[in-house]
C-alpha cells in the first residue's frame, strides 16, 4: 500500500493520522513515512526505500535497531509472560545497575514512560518540600505532563502551541519559565519565589529545542540556588541517560541533583522510564510514604529484559570512538554549508548533534527560534529523497548509534552535498 494512502487511511481513525505529533511532517511538508522494519543503522519503510537513521526512536536506539542480544533478550522474556503487575527478580538488578551508574542515585523508582518520570518528580519535589511553584526552562521538554507543558519545546515548538487547552490557569501560574542558560534570571526568580520553590528541573544538555548544552557554571548555579532556598534539583536525563557515558550528565561533570529521571535508552527501545534520587527522598513514595504513584506496567518484565540487556552492553561500549564519528559527521556537514554560503550552526554534544539555519549562536529558546525553518524543511526533504532520515523538525535533535559506520556517515555527507545543491 502507498504511503500516502496510509495516511489517508490513518487520518480516518487517529487524530492527525499519528500518535505522536512531529511524526505527521507537519513542519516539513509530504508524507510521513510509515516504517515496516529497521536493523542496524537504517529503516526501511512500507514501499520498501531504506534509510540512513538519525532520529533512532528518538534517542533509544543507541546500540542500533533490532540488535540481536536486545532480541534474544525479549523474545526469552516474552516465552515467561509478558505481564504479572506482581514483583519481579529483574525489577531489582535493574534499579542496581541504575544506582550502581549514577552516584547521585540510592534508590529507584520504575515507570513506562519519561513524562511518567518528570511527572512523579514533581509531584515528589512537591510532596516532599511541602512548595508548589517550581522553576522549568523555556524549550525544555519534560513530556506532556500539565505542569510541565508550559513553553516546553520539541512538538509544542515545532506546532506553535504555547502551551495546551486544558491546562488550567492557576496550575500554570505555579511554573515559572526561563530562558535556558540565564544564571540572572534563575537569580531573580529564587529571590522572588524561594520560600515557595519545590524544585529547579532541567534538561542538563537541552535537546528538545534542537541541541543546546549549557554554559560553563550553568548547572553549577542552579545547584546552589536550590540549595540556598531549600529546594530540589531534578535533572531529566531522559535523552542524556546512557547517551554521553554509562550513567548521565551528571558523571561526567560532577553536579549532582536529587532526583533523576530517565527513559529511552534504559527500555531497549521498550516504553520504560525512571526516577531515583537520595534515599530519603525517595521513601516518601508510596507505600514507604505519602506521595501516591502507581502502575500496572510498571517494571514490566519485557522491557526490564531488554533494557538489562541494552545496558550490560553499553557498559563494554566505547563512547568517545561514537563521539568522534558524530564529530565526523557534523564537521563534514559544516564544511559543505560553509562552501555553499548558508548561514548555519551545528551544536554537538557527543553522539547528540542539530543542524541550526541561522548565523546566530543558539544557546536558548529564543535564538533556536530564529532558525530559517522553511529553509530546514527544504533541506529535510533532499535528505529524506537521498536517503538519509532526519528529524522532521528543526527543534529536535539528531541521534548517532554504534552501528552506524564510515560508509554510512560518508553516505549521509554524499546526501547533504547533494541536498545542498538544491537550497
Amino acid at each position: 500500500m502507498e504511503m500516502q494512502e496510509l495516511f489517508d487511511q490513518a487520518r480516518q481513525i487517529i487524530p492527525g493520522g499519528v500518535n505522536s505529533p512531529v511524526r505527521a511532517f507537519r513542519a516539513v511538508g509530504g508524507t510521513p513515512r510509515f516504517i515496516r522494519e529497521a536493523a542496524g543503522a537504517k529503516i526501511i519503510d512500507t514501499e520498501g526505500r531504506e534509510y540512513i537513521d538519525y532520529v533512532a526512536s528518538w534517542g533509544p536506539m543507541i546500540l542500533g535497531h533490532s540488535h540481536p542480544d536486545v532480541v534474544a533478550a525479549i523474545r526469552e522474556a516474552a516465552g515467561r509472560g509478558t505481564s504479572y503487575g506482581a514483583p519481579t527478580e529483574i525489577e531489582i538488578g535493574m534499579a542496581r545497575r541504575i544506582v550502581d551508574a549514577f552516584p547521585s542515585v540510592e534508590m529507584v523508582r520504575m515507570v513506562s514512560s519519561g513524562t511518567e518520570a518528570t511527572m512523579t518528580a514533581i509531584r515528589l519535589a512537591r510532596g516532599f518540600t511541602g512548595r508548589d511553584r517550581i522553576i522549568k526552562f523555556s524549550g525544555c521538554y519534560h513530556g506532556h505532563a500539565d505542569s510541565l507543558l508550559v513553553k516546553a519545546g520539541s512538538g509544542v515548538a515545532t506546532l506553535g502551541i504555547p502551551g495546551s487547552p486544558g491546562i488550567p490557569p492557576r496550575l500554570a501560574e505555579l511554573t515559572i519559565s526561563i530562558p535556558f542558560n540565564d544564571s540572572g534570571a534563575v537569580g531573580e526568580a529564587v529571590s522572588r519565589f524561594g520560600d515557595e520553590l519545590a524544585c529547579i528541573i532541567v534538561e542538563p544538555v537541552a535537546g528538545n529545542m534542537g541541541v543546546v548544552p549549557p554554559r560553563p557554571g550553568f548547572l553549577e548555579d542552579l545547584r546552589e540556588a536550590t540549595r540556598q532556598c531549600g529546594s530540589l534539583l531534578i535533572f531529566d536525563e531522559v535523552i542524556t541517560g546512557f547517551r554521553l557515558a554509562y550513567g548521565g550528565w551528571q558523571n561526567l561533570t560532577g553536579i549532582t541533583p536529587d532526583l533523576t529521571c530517565l527513559g529511552k535508552i534504559i527500555g531497549g527501545g521498550l516504553p520504560v522510564g525512571a526516577l531515583g534520587g537520595r534515599r530519603e527522598i525517595m521513601e516518601r513514595l508510596a507505600p514507604t510514604g505519602p506521595v501516591y504513584q502507581a502502575g500496572t506496567l510498571s517494571g514490566n518484565p519485557i522491557a526490564m529484559s531488554a533494557g538489562i540487556a541494552t545496558l550490560d552492553i553499553l557498559r563494554g561500549k566505547s563512547y568517545p570512538t561514537l563521539d568522534a564519528m558524530a564529530a565526523r559527521l557534523c564537521a563534514g556537514m559544516a564544511d559543505l554549508f560553509r562552501e555553499k554560503g548558508i548561514p548555519f550552526r551545528i551544536n554537538r554534544v557527543g553522539s547528540l548533534f542539530t543542524l541550526f539555519f541561522t548565523a546566530e549562536e543558539v544557546v536558548d529558546f529564543a535564538t533556536a527560534s530564529q532558525s530559517d525553518t522553511e529553509l530546514f524543511a527544504r533541506f529535510f526533504q533532499g535528505m529524506l529523497a537521498a536517503g538519509v532520515y532526519l528529524a522532521p523538525a528543526q527543534f529536535e535533535a539528531g541521534f548517532l548509534s554504534f552501528a552506524h559506520t564510515d560508509e554510512d556517515i560518508a553516505r549521509t555527507l554524499a546526501a547533504c552535498e547533494k541536498a545542498l545543491s538544491t537550497l
